[in-house]
């Protein structure tokens, strides 16, 4: 069993920065596929970013290409995503996920607003 927790969101200005850190517990999740997901209220689940084991690859959805990054510390157990340019559309819960084959984990999820 893999456990996952999020750090705290928050409340952020148009056009700041948040990094938002998600802490693998229970085994390491060195060759775990690591996912950021969001939902806004009333919307459907969506990917935001994603990054194989040795971080090597990386996947962004459309509209955060360019402005968040992703990034992984294995030896720490810990994935990163960095969010740059915060638009109020980027308002949402943040979900940390951990996958490899059939094994899919999933954080608790931490709010992020953006607004002024």
């Amino acid at each position: 069993q893999v456990q996952l927790v999020e750090s705290r969101g928050g409340l952020v200005q148009p056009g700041g920065s948040l990094r938002l850190s998600c802490a693998a517990s229970g085994r390491s999740v060195s060759y775990y596929y690591m996912a950021w997901f969001r939902q806004a209220p009333g919307k459907e689940r969506e990917f935001v970013a994603g990054i194989s084991g040795s971080g090597s690859t990386t996947n962004y959805a459309d509209s955060v290409k360019g402005r968040f990054t992703i990034s992984r510390e294995n030896a720490k157990n810990i994935a990163y995503l960095q969010m740059n340019s915060l638009k109020p559309e980027d308002t949402a819960v943040y979900l940390c996920a951990a996958r490899r084959g059939n094994e899919d984990y999933w954080g608790q999820g931490t709010q992020v607003t953006v607004s002024s």
